[in-house]
């Protein structure tokens, strides 16, 4: 079960992911605080190829494998990547 969760994150990771941010700032009046500013932004995280080359080094020797075999693991590997969008 971690080793999955661990799996995803590292997915995430490869295929880039959008993180939301909020900064508050606050003013103290009267002994309470009130909300002076909101800012939501978003933060796009570009893919990084070095959580692709993990998920692509796994237990696969990938220079033994034919052509069919490797566009069969390719084939494989865009279907992972397209669920994990999911």
């Amino acid at each position: 079960m971690q080793e999955d969760k661990i799996r995803d994150a590292i997915l995430k990771v490869a295929l880039g992911f959008t993180v939301e941010e909020v900064t508050e700032e606050y003013d103290a009046k009267e002994g309470e605080l009130h909300l002076i500013k909101r800012k939501e932004t978003k933060k796009d995280v570009p893919p990084d190829l070095k959580a692709v080359k993990l998920l692509l080094d796994g237990d696969v020797d990938y220079s033994a494998l034919t052509d069919e075999q490797l566009e069969e693991e390719k084939q494989r590997l865009i279907r992972q990547l397209r669920d994990g969008e999911k």
